[in-house]
């Protein structure tokens, strides 16, 4: 049987037993999350070691933080609350008189049957298992297909699930862009995709043949305004710890700078400075980690060149001088591109790497202009003290979500919603959010159990009644 028949059966056989076994109670979908949390547990030294495979160097705390214990998180909040998000919700008729005569209206959560999850390379356990938290809590069965350029992770994730689940619970597919093609065709309950924008549209194309509903998150070019009173070190610390987590390599990295123009240097110095305390050594610093795949390596490098052969200064941050000419793992060092300009390709595509551009502005609204002139992002940082700054900054753009005084963190929150805007995506997952994202509200209403005078007035034959109650509807 070839895969794609594969996936077609398996999920013929999660719909099946869906219809047979209902929607879950409370204990089932917590066993279900419970077992998550398990493999994540048991397998926590399999996991570091495999991403560590896929990444040619990358450090196990990092692996740890948010492959394993950023995993575990979401379960457990999800674990924690769904009881409570399990209930109806109560809503109000309309109109008002016929809940006085004992009408009810309220919304109940169904599970929407199978979630299909495509699940991207970056963090590729992370963003299997956050999704599953909400696709779990909610009561559904969950197909996975996990990136091919993270192939020792991809299969021993599938090889964790085979473990503790049956495959019309879970079921996880491996493989290369044909696969996924074919993945993306299936005629899901809701489709969950996490990846890059090009690919999602091919991803949403797809779906479309069968009407499936989608969460995209994408990304974007993620802007980081500072303001005039922010602190500098602070700032930079912040800006550049975020821009290395992962080489750069996260939805949520900041993108990049926008700062006032007479504190650029210092902008340039701080950093310097904080990329120096964090990472005295790069080259083969194992808290450092390396480009994905040499494509991705070729082509961030491809941005830099572009941008120094059309007038961009570039600052290389290399604290012990290095040479990576020659190096066993694709590493690119910290690097600043000063006056970018939007002819530069890194100024037009998600970087995705170390590499941070750093635009200088007059004014405030210069800059909220350049940020609504491109595209919504799906992350904003701003770094100030200035209360009515920051107000401004919020109100005047529009992006998936914003952190303060920081960057990414927003995406920790397990009970903020979690999504883009447009180009970096839509829907949006995490916490309560995700539970509900993933659920279907089913509206139901409850008529008066008796044909009082309000129901009988509705029918022909037509009278005063009637006539009155359109009116009363007429008025402003």
């Amino acid at each position: 049987m070839s895969e794609a028949a594969r996936m077609s059966e398996v999920l013929r056989r999660q719909k099946a037993a869906h219809i047979r076994d209902g929607a879950p109670g409370a204990e089932v979908r917590i066993g279900r999350l419970d077992r998550c949390i398990g493999l994540l547990v048991k397998h926590e030294a399999d996991i570091v070691r495999a991403l560590t495979a896929d990444f040619g160097a990358r450090a196990p705390e990092v692996s740890g933080i948010t492959d394993v214990a950023g995993s575990i998180g979401p379960l457990k909040h999800a674990k924690a609350h769904l009881r409570a998000w399990m209930r109806p919700e109560k809503r109000k008729p309309t109109p008002a008189i016929l809940g006085l005569f004992g009408a009810k209206a309220e919304v109940r959560f169904q599970p929407k049957g199978t979630v299909g999850v495509i699940s991207p390379w970056n963090f590729p356990v992370n963003l299997t298992f956050s999704p599953l938290a909400g696709i779990l809590a909610a009561g559904n069965r969950a197909m996975i297909k996990p990136s091919e350029f993270t192939p020792a992770t991809s299969e021993l994730m599938a090889k964790m699930f085979a473990e503790a689940f049956d495959e019309e619970e879970i079921a996880v597919f491996t493989g290369g862009p044909d696969v996924g093609h074919a993945f993306s065709g299936l005629a899901f309950d809701h489709l969950i995709f996490t990846g890059a924008t090009s690919i999602a549209r091919h991803v949403m194309k797809a779906a479309a043949e069968n009407l499936v509903p989608l969460t995209l998150e994408l990304g974007g070019k993620s802007p980081v305004i500072v303001g005039r009173s922010a602190d500098m070190a602070t700032t930079a610390a912040r800006v550049m710890a975020g821009k290395t987590l992962n080489a750069g390599q996260i939805c949520l990295a900041p993108d990049y700078v926008l700062a006032p123009q007479d504190r650029v240097g210092e902008f340039v110095g701080q950093a310097t400075a904080a990329v120096a305390a964090m990472f005295p050594t790069v080259k083969d610093n194992p808290d450092y980690t390396s480009v994905i795949a040499e494509r991705h390596y070729e082509r961030i490098k491809g941005y830099v060149d572009d941008a120094r052969a059309k007038g961009a200064e570039v600052v290389e941050i290399n604290p012990a001088g290095e040479d990576f000419s020659q190096q066993e793992h694709r590493k690119i060092p910290p690097t600043l591109i000063l006056n970018p300009t939007d002819e530069m390709k890194v100024m037009q595509e998600e970087i995705f790497g170390p590499v941070l551009p750093v635009m200088t502005y007059r004014t405030l609204d210069d800059a909220l202009a350049y940020v609504n002139a491109h595209e919504r992002p799906l992350g904003l940082y701003y770094f100030g003290a200035d209360p009515a700054e920051e107000a401004k900054v919020l109100e005047h753009t529009t992006s998936g979500g914003v952190t303060v005084n920081d960057v990414i963190f927003h995406v920790a929150q397990e009970d903020l919603p979690f999504g883009g805007v447009g180009p970096s995506g839509m829907g949006s997952y995490h916490g309560h959010d995700g539970f509900r994202e993933f659920s279907h509200r089913k509206a139901i209403y409850k008529q008066l159990k008796k044909d009082l005078g309000p129901m009988k007035a509705l029918r022909p034959p037509y009278g005063e009644g009637v006539r009155k109650y359109l009116a009363s509807q007429l008025k402003p």
